[in-house]
């Protein structure tokens, strides 16, 4: 059973910010905020959206500057994030307590809203929990760095190129990963500036200080081996290792998905990890077989 995941504007700091929502305020259960990497959209959410909003409010905004919101004046950083999604979650009339799931960059913007509103961040779920060296993050800086667009489109197609390599795999088809990178074009010239953020965020640092509790699920992607080293960072978390699972798992497993997210919040306090195991689907090899943030050319 899935409720239909709709589609609205609210104000926010810096214009108009673009969100999906979907389920009702039911019972006691908080809302739960999805907060998604960059340079995407809170698309990559819709089925969780859908799944999980049966029995309580799930919301996703398109992070500003990103898909379809405004973007600020200048390149954020991952606490200018957090604040934004607040004034979103205002906007809404969402004042109260909320937990939060956030993807790779989103997963760092959910520990800064834990920090920032720890009276109202109950749990938080991250997708990757990437801890860099000082040379990886030299790396990816350079890689991810604004391209100039070229006559002949090769700012593009390096682009596409190295989202090919990321995203395909087993149960994911050439097409479907084209139809994610529309997404990751939308935030036109601004396009690097969640990178940033993300690489100008110190991680281990800030996951010291949250008391919430946090589950942090590595799946075998492009940061599987700098998220490992989030272990233990966090006083009260578990990372939980699904490496037959990748870019595209909300799609590709949604249920098995929804029920990993719904057993964690609803569970007891003090009992969140007691019941968590890893589903069938993520328990296999990791695939790629390659590990590494970047290509082999890059």
């Amino acid at each position: 059973m899935t409720v239909t995941v709709r589609r609205a504007y609210v104000d926010g700091r810096h214009g108009q910010m673009h969100v999906r929502t979907a389920g009702l305020r039911v019972g006691s259960r908080p809302p739960l905020l999805c907060i998604h990497m960059s340079p995407m959209t809170g698309r990559v959410f819709e089925p969780l959206l859908g799944a999980i909003g049966t029995d309580r409010l799930a919301v996703a905004f398109d992070t500003p500057g990103f898909g379809l919101s405004d973007p600020p004046p200048a390149p954020p950083g991952i606490d200018d994030y957090a604040a934004d999604l607040l004034s979103g979650l205002a906007a809404l009339d969402l004042t109260g307590p909320f937990d939060v799931m956030g993807y790779h960059t989103g997963a760092m913007t959910s520990v800064a809203l834990a920090l920032r509103a720890p009276d109202r961040v109950r749990r938080v779920i991250m997708i990757s929990a990437p801890v860099f060296t000082a040379d990886e993050l030299a790396r990816l800086n350079a890689y991810y760095a604004h391209r100039e667009p070229q006559p002949d489109g090769s700012h593009l197609v390096k682009r596409w190129q190295g989202f090919l390599y990321h995203h395909l795999r087993p149960g994911c088809t050439i097409e479907d990963v084209a139809d994610v990178f529309r997404d990751a074009l939308l935030g036109g010239r601004n396009e690097w500036w969640g990178h940033r953020a993300a690489f100008a965020y110190d991680l281990a640092s800030a996951l010291a200080k949250v008391r919430q509790p946090v589950l942090i699920l590595n799946p075998g992607d492009d940061l599987d081996v700098q998220t490992r080293r989030a272990a233990g960072a966090s006083p009260a978390s578990r990372l939980l290792e699904l490496p037959a699972w990748g870019h595209g798992f909300l799609d590709q497993h949604t249920v098995e998905a929804t029920q990993l997210v719904r057993g964690f919040l609803d569970a007891a306090a003090g009992h969140e990890f007691t019941s968590l195991t890893v589903p069938p689907s993520a328990s296999g090899p990791r695939y790629p077989q390659r590990i590494g943030s970047l290509p082999p050319d890059a």
